[in-house]
């Protein structure tokens, strides 16, 4: 497909040198789980100033970026959505998450994942999870974690890290729940990104209430990765940190 006028303006930024240091950093080779994903070489500085520079195109041009093969395009596409979901409306808003699922697939690395999840998917769901005033009254309330959870199940790695990572918006807003959903339905995934994700999403609620966090961590730690652990307790005070590694809290 012939690019359009924002995309060429944007490949005119490109550097060889930092498409392939970014290349190795995010793991493209053979088998591993980047594999085929290409890079124009543009730092994530220059791509949110281009973003705030061309704020105003239309859908069409977004989705074109969302669905290009190169990664800093998708990104570029993915932070343009996060900056007009924090203006928009609840209907720009809505129309921006239902853009984000239809096109799921192409939010395919861990960075785009954590660049936009937590804002467009968290920040629906969150809005979508507070009691209307008929909801009140007929006790029928729609619960976030119903479409978190379904991510969760996900064969896909990055729907799995955009269940996770999505709960930081509450975490943020001082609602745990969602947090420790997801983080059962992980605890026993076999990826490390998704052991990192988790145990950085726990950390922060301890962050915010470290007894919430080691309440949960009381019931889990000595099943969960090692890895998710790690990143759980890594505020932790040394001594407490070594007694939760040894299993004897």
């Amino acid at each position: 497909m012939k690019p359009c006028p924002v995309q060429l303006e944007f490949r005119q930024l490109s550097s060889p040198d930092v498409a392939e240091r970014s290349s190795r950093f995010f793991k493209t080779g053979k088998g591993e789980y980047a594999e085929r994903d290409r890079f124009l070489g543009i730092r994530v500085p220059v791509i949110r100033a281009f973003a705030r520079k061309h704020k105003g195109q239309p859908t069409t041009n977004v989705l074109r970026l969302l669905r290009s093969d190169y990664h800093e395009e998708r990104l570029l596409a993915l932070i343009m959505m996060v900056n007009r979901f924090e203006r928009a409306d609840y209907a720009g808003r809505s129309e921006i998450y239902e853009m984000y699922l239809e096109n799921i697939e192409h939010v395919n690395n861990w960075d785009l994942v954590d660049s936009s999840a937590h804002q467009i998917v968290g920040g629906f769901l969150f809005e979508e999870s507070r009691p209307k005033s008929s909801e009140l009254e007929s006790g029928e309330l729609e619960s976030s974690e119903l479409k978190l959870s379904e991510l969760s199940r996900s064969t896909n790695l990055w729907e799995r890290r955009i269940s996770i990572i999505s709960t930081y918006h509450f975490i943020k807003k001082d609602q745990f729940d969602e947090t420790f959903a997801v983080s059962r339905q992980l605890l026993n995934d076999e990826e490390d990104l998704i052991h990192k994700a988790v145990g950085w999403m726990l950390r922060e609620v301890g962050n915010r209430c470290k007894e919430a966090e080691e309440k949960f961590l009381l019931e889990h730690y000595r099943s969960m990765p090692r890895t998710m652990l790690r990143y759980a307790i890594e505020k932790f005070p040394e001594v407490e940190r070594k007694r939760y590694l040894r299993g004897d809290m």
